[in-house]
């Protein structure tokens, strides 16, 4: 696997997405990445994950950046806006389809779930819902809905290695199948804008929750389709609800209270392992305690590559 030199300057990113204000679970990954870009004498940034316009809340980036702030999480540079980067997105798209590694899609969701049926192969509840290659060998007549990256059959099983994780397997034309590029409405898909993204503003380490570690696969199969450097990857441990599952705004996780940073930050420390500190009265006090102990973890509990 392609990666970013050991002595490339560190560029780390929070990458939140507008759909409301942060939470505790957000709050972790954002000061993971922070602490790791500190401790490594690094830039740290953030983008606004803002592509998926629908579910845009207005107001919402103001409000994360504002609440980023209050807690001392102050970007190295000004943010910026997937929305407004598209042609960087159809300029990897051209490349991919010049390439053959892309190709049009008339397969509506229910389209997809037949198939599978009919291939004696259901959706499990919760479970990816596994392309069957429908479109790969044309649309039979049909008109085009999305894009799809072709996994090909020599990259299928990828391996790597995550620095929480340790090493991390997946059979991505298994479990995932040819995956969307962009969408059938028009809109650039996670997958492909994220990449892009980050090899356009250098990110030598993305450091972000474990719910999306089952992207990692993916985004690697993109880079090197697109001949990018692979960032690093580390994938903090989640935040869970009352459910026991992901906290997220789906599952009642409230906003973090902004006229209280040192709570807040507290208990995303203490997801990380980072002890409280009882005598900081502000945030950048908070984060001067934290920095040697995010060091201490990084080296004592952050897996080394084999």
């Amino acid at each position: 696997m392609g990666s970013q030199p050991d002595r490339a300057p560190y560029v780390g990113r929070f990458a939140p997405s507008p759909t409301g204000p942060l939470h505790a679970g957000s709050l972790v990954a954002a000061l993971a990445s922070w602490l790791d870009a500190r401790v490594h004498q690094g830039r740290w940034l953030v983008r606004i994950e803002d592509v998926d316009t629908p579910r845009f809340v207005p107001g919402a980036d103001s409000l994360i950046l504002q609440q980023l702030a209050a807690c001392g999480l102050v970007p190295d540079e000004a943010p910026v806006y997937q929305s407004q980067r598209g042609a960087l997105y159809q300029q990897a798209l051209d490349q991919l389809v010049t390439d053959g590694l892309a190709y049009p899609c008339a397969c509506s969701r229910q389209d997809i779930e037949r198939a599978l049926e009919n291939l004696g192969h259901p959706r499990h509840r919760h479970g990816e819902l596994v392309y069957p290659g429908t479109c790969r060998n044309g649309l039979n007549g049909r008109a085009a809905r999305a894009w799809r990256f072709a996994v090909g059959p020599s990259r299928d099983v990828l391996h790597w290695h995550d620095q929480w994780l340790g090493e991390q397997t997946q059979d991505v034309a298994q479990e995932v199948g040819d995956f969307v590029l962009r969408r059938a409405d028009g809109y650039w898909a996670y997958q492909l804008a994220v990449v892009v993204d980050d090899a356009a503003q250098g990110v030598t380490d993305v450091v972000r929750g474990e719910d999306l570690a089952n992207n990692t696969a993916r985004q690697i199969l993109l880079q090197w389709a697109l001949g990018l450097p692979t960032p690093r990857y580390l994938h903090t441990p989640l935040v869970l609800g009352a459910n026991g599952e992901k906290l997220s705004k789906q599952n009642g996780a409230t906003a973090l209270d902004l006229t209280q940073p040192l709570q807040a930050l507290a208990a995303a420390g203490r997801v990380l392992g980072i002890p409280d500190d009882q005598h900081a009265a502000t945030a950048a006090d908070w984060l001067r305690h934290a920095l040697p102990h995010w060091a201490s973890i990084s080296r004592r509990c952050i897996k080394p590559a084999d």
